[in-house]
């Protein structure tokens, strides 16, 4: 695995702190942790465990697989093609549905050809970050995802987020959300600070995009604040976590402390799977055949 930039010393004392908010994934890394009420406790050592630790490879695998999907989908959705085959990997999985939007808003064309070539360039990144040790690009349900995911919101029976720009706006607030949360939680699993400082640049990215999102569709508001709300409450049911609502003046994903929320890998794993079932679940949803590499498993 290449090594990433090398980053200056505050990084360290960066980590640290995102550690400190990652909850579960703090607490899968067996940190150290602070009571309640702002008393310190002792470090415990972690119960034995079956599972191996996850590696720094492992991790950025699995953000890999996330940004799969959404290049694909802001790809398809403003040129009409997906990643090229280099970008892809050998042996990649079949992408199914997806299409050119006709957008009617010029800015609203930019700004998803923007985020469409963010997307591509986390792609080439994470991939020449991780040399040969990088996952292909998985299979990928463009159609039949989103009609699942519209039934399962009460949204509807079918939902095409490539019909127009609008529809493409509440199909990509699908993502966006859940890639700030998924770069948040894995934070505290990652022991390089290299590697963090990278995770956490791709994160301000994708929050940029999330921001965007959320405020164009509040802009539209009606029915589609209503759909992207239902979408939230849909996530927030498959995957936990807690998730901000839209509502007239409110854009931002946070908590009270005005910190990003964050999840674990399962419970980003249960909403790409569109399957909040406990057990664990290896495949369905965006991913028909499941994710590429060690983390593909939910684990409850």
């Amino acid at each position: 695995m290449h090594t990433l930039d090398a980053i200056q010393r505050r990084a360290l004392s960066r980590r640290n702190f995102l550690v400190g908010l990652g909850g579960a994934a703090g607490a899968a890394a067996a940190l150290a942790a602070t009571g309640c009420g702002g008393t310190a406790s002792m470090a415990t050592t972690p119960p034995p465990s079956s599972n191996p630790p996850l590696s720094d490879t492992d991790i950025l695998n699995f953000a890999l697989n996330l940004e799969y999907l959404e290049a694909e989908f802001y790809l398809r959705a403003t040129t009409g093609m997906g990643l090229s085959s280099s970008d892809a990997g050998a042996g990649a999985g079949a992408v199914s549905g997806g299409a050119q939007v006709p957008f009617k808003t010029p800015a609203i064309q930019e700004y998803a050809l923007e985020i469409a070539n963010d997307e591509q360039a986390h792609v080439r990144f994470l991939r020449k970050a991780l040399g040969s040790a990088a996952v292909s690009r998985p299979s990928i349900d463009l159609m039949n995802s989103f009609n699942a995911a519209a039934m399962a919101a009460g949204i509807g029976p079918a939902f095409n987020p490539f019909a127009d720009e609008d529809s493409f706006l509440l199909g990509a607030f699908i993502f966006e959300d859940v890639g700030v949360t998924a770069y948040h939680g894995a934070a505290g699993l990652l022991s390089s600070s290299a590697n963090l400082e990278a995770a956490g640049a791709i994160m301000a990215v994708e929050a940029y995009h999330a921001g965007e999102i959320r405020t164009l569709i509040e802009q539209l508001g009606g029915n589609y604040v209503t759909y992207a709300n239902q979408i939230s409450m849909l996530r927030a049911s498959a995957g936990g976590g807690n998730e901000t609502q839209l509502s007239g003046s409110t854009i931002v994903a946070c908590d009270s402390n005005s910190i990003a929320y964050d999840r674990t890998t399962d419970q980003v794993l249960h909403i790409v799977y569109l399957d909040p079932s406990a057990g664990v679940v290896k495949q369905g949803g965006f991913f028909p055949n499941g994710l590429n590499g060690t983390i593909a498993a939910t684990a409850s």
